[in-house]
């Protein structure tokens, strides 16, 4: 990830970082990697995500129809 510092405007060029960081999911994963995870509650924890996206898709899905 690269961010260009436009003319010396460091606290732009640090809103800017923090925004793509944000939208990548960079803040989360740091967040559940401070701690191990067992791996029969990463696959938990996934499908619980997997179903909340599906959720969330059909939802958008009914509003446009």
């Amino acid at each position: 990830m690269q961010i260009t510092v436009k003319d010396n405007n460091v606290d732009q060029a640090l809103r800017i970082l923090k925004k793509k960081m944000q939208r990548e999911g960079i803040f989360r994963e740091m967040k559940q990697r401070r701690f191990f995870e067992k791996p029969s509650e990463k696959r938990v924890r996934e499908k619980q995500e997997a179903v909340r996206r599906a959720r969330k898709l059909a939802r958008k899905q009914l509003e446009v129809s």
